[in-house]
């Protein structure tokens, strides 16, 4: 197994110059903690970085059927295994549907087995997979390249203020006649640009959020960007762990107003309500797979400091009673529900209803299984999605919404997730 070690200034950079690389290969997913470790949740992360790539998909569902049996299957031999699961596959979990337009239109689900796959852990890249004898430590000596200037564009978004605001009180309604006590609404951006390269948006992105489940997914003619704070499930061994994130308020340059704002959402009445809504909804779905009396919340409504916003974590874990009923896991507890509401079913029953667009891979999932049969995967959230034939560029942002929720300020949050991203095209 080759190795290589590199100084702190270097690890970044060098995943980076790996994704450049690779990105010839149709399949490749890369996987970033930006270093976040201290300050963060238990359990955040293990690696710096993992980058994967193939010139083959091993499962690739374009219609919502049988995936997660199709899934299932495709783990016999116990394999490296990167890929993604789209929120609309909720359908083949409950009697749901989707009909809104989906103008990126990536795959139900897919999955390929890497040829090549580097993991950075602790400032050191191993070369765990490699598909020839190319000489991979010179990727590293190659010649940076320059920073690219981003387009100039306009966004779209999908629901005026007006209808904004309007169906938020409608939710309210919902809420006070009791059909759910809490929704996560979202909304669309989007726009038309031809000949965007994903590594450039990529590397834009991730030197201005530095998030802890920042992904960047190429899939063929489609891509993603992601600069996600929020952990969907991990297993590990016969642990269970998912990290549901409610509760976001800006950061601030002034330490003193940055704390003030801290101190602000830490005692947010409504945010900790919204946070242990979904902490009983996670471990509602945790039990299904857990023994019974194992699943436990070590942590709670506790707030932590990202680059662009605070957010309220919550760690849920429970121990599996059986650890090779992974899958079955995943099934139990997805869609997350920090991206859909509770009661869930009926949540994304109105979901369908009153958004504008079929959500697809956002509030989805990407992420790996490894050879012993553990698996990590993220929320799709704080992400660009784009189709390379069509130009078609989306973002989408939304909020959980309570009785208590203030229509004008769930618009104002939505707009503060969507800043970052819009900011990269202004």
């Amino acid at each position: 197994m080759d190795a290589l070690s590199l100084t702190a200034g270097e690890v970044q950079p060098a995943l980076h110059q790996f994704i450049d690389a690779l990105k010839h290969h149709p399949y490749l997913i890369a996987l970033n903690s930006n270093d976040k470790r201290d300050g963060l949740p238990p359990h955040y992360h293990h690696f710096d970085w993992m980058v994967a790539a193939s010139s083959h998909a091993h499962l690739e569902a374009t219609a919502v059927g049988d995936s997660f049996d199709q899934l299932k299957a495709s783990r016999q031999g116990k394999k490296w295994q990167f890929g993604f699961l789209t929120y609309d596959l909720k359908n083949e979990l409950e009697s749901l549907t989707s009909g809104h337009p989906d103008g990126v239109a990536f795959p139900a689900m897919a999955f390929f087995e890497p040829e090549w796959l580097f993991v950075c852990q602790n400032g050191r890249i191993e070369c765990l997979l490699q598909a020839d004898d190319t000489d991979w430590q010179s990727w590293l000596s190659a010649e940076t390249q320059p920073t690219i200037a981003l387009p100039k564009l306009t966004f779209s978004r999908h629901v005026n203020d007006a209808d904004y605001l309007q169906t938020i009180e409608g939710i309210r309604e919902h809420i006070a006649a009791g059909t759910v006590y809490e929704l996560n609404y979202c909304m669309e951006w989007s726009t038309e640009v031809h000949n965007l390269a994903g590594p450039v948006v990529y590397r834009a992105l991730n030197q201005k959020t530095q998030a802890p489940f920042s992904t960047y997914l190429q899939w063929k003619n489609r891509w993603l960007v992601g600069g996600s704070p929020e952990r969907f499930l991990r297993k590990a061994g016969n642990e269970l762990i998912s990290q549901p994130i409610k509760g976001t308020i800006r950061r601030a340059a002034d330490a003193v107003v940055d704390e003030q704002l801290r101190q602000k959402l830490a005692s947010d009445e409504k945010e900790k309500a919204e946070n242990i809504m979904i902490v009983d909804l996670v471990r509602n779905d945790l039990s299904r797979s857990c023994k019974a009396g194992s699943v436990q919340v070590p942590a709670l409504q506790q707030v932590y400091a990202f680059a662009t916003v605070h957010q309220m974590i919550s760690t849920v874990r429970g121990e599996m009673k059986d650890a090779s009923q992974g899958i079955e896991a995943i099934a139990a507890a997805f869609p997350m529900g920090s991206m859909t509401g509770a009661p869930k079913i009926k949540a994304m029953e109105l979901i369908e209803a009153l958004e504008k667009s079929k959500r697809g891979l956002y509030s989805g999932t990407i992420g790996y299984f490894t050879p012993d049969d553990n698996f990590d995967f993220n929320v799709v959230i704080r992400s660009l999605q784009y189709n390379t034939e069509t130009g078609y560029l989306s973002l989408m942002t939304g909020s959980a919404i309570t009785y208590d929720s203030v229509p004008e300020q769930e618009l104002a949050e939505c707009e503060l997730k969507a800043a970052a991203l819009l900011g990269l095209f202004a």
